[in-house]
């Protein structure tokens, strides 16, 4: 058993540093984060400062709920996107996915190694926009109510359930398909177009309960400040959830056994 988990370090300590040296993606997932929210933050300190009778601080409870829209329904899933494609197609993009195979490993072991090192990178991107995000609600904050100890806790929960599904789900839909771009174009269109427009189409009624979007903002700590949350019960959000990470990650498996070497 020891000698097991010891492989299964190594195997998700490679598929880490696989990343880790990926340092444009890594760049560019940062960016897709923190550009947004460097550019919302300032655009509302500039109102604040130039006509501070009209328009409220930049910080605050509400501003506080935007900026979690922003990391955990928006860019923040795009960032989960880039990352989780990579890790499950990167390798058949560098042509090194035999070499991998032939490392006498299990393909299953192969995949299921690129979960908690994709994960991990997933976590550590969103945590330092998390931490800025939390710095500027504070800090601009200007008298308004600010979000408590409690919510910020749930708040951490929330982004890295969020945003490590969607990380997820890129992986297995990668390795399914066996294209990084592929996945990385289909899903952010998903992301950014489709999912929000099916979630505010109210037309559809209770079958909206079945996104992954939707799910999200019914769990979403702090006060409701972007797109209409669909009422479920919590025993419905966790099997969508669910849902969401068995069905594409096991895709992925099997096409990751059954793909030639």
């Amino acid at each position: 058993m020891s000698v097991d988990l010891t492989v299964a370090r190594q195997m998700v300590g490679a598929d880490l540093l696989r990343l880790r040296k990926k340092r444009g993606m890594i760049a560019l997932a940062l960016a897709v984060m923190l550009v947004p929210l460097v550019i919302m933050t300032g655009y509302d300190v500039v109102k604040h400062a130039s006509d501070p009778v009209h328009w409220s601080p930049a910080g605050g409870l509400n501003n506080y709920g935007r900026l979690l829209d922003l990391l955990g329904v928006f860019m923040g899933p795009v960032a989960a996107i880039l990352i989780g494609a990579e890790a499950g197609a990167g390798d058949l993009a560098a042509g090194v996915f035999r070499d991998n195979v032939l490392t006498g490993r299990s393909r299953m072991a192969l995949f299921l190694a690129r979960i908690p090192a994709a994960v991990a990178v997933t976590l550590a991107v969103t945590g330092i926009a998390f931490v800025i995000s939390v710095a500027v609600t504070f800090g601009f904050a200007g008298g308004l109510a600010t979000p408590s100890l409690s919510v910020i806790l749930q708040s951490v929960a929330w982004l890295a359930l969020a945003n490590s599904v969607v990380c997820v789900i890129a992986l297995g839909l990668a390795s399914l398909t066996g294209s990084r771009t592929g996945t990385i174009t289909a899903l952010i269109g998903w992301e950014l177009v489709l999912s929000p427009l099916v979630v505010q189409a109210s037309s559809l009624g209770s079958l909206r309960r079945g996104l992954l979007d939707a799910v999200m903002l019914f769990l979403k700590p702090g006060p409701v400040t972007g797109p209409p949350v669909i009422p479920m019960s919590v025993a419905v959000a966790v099997a969508v959830t669910i849902g969401w990470l068995l069905v594409l990650p096991a895709l992925g498996a099997w096409r990751m056994r059954t793909r030639d070497a």
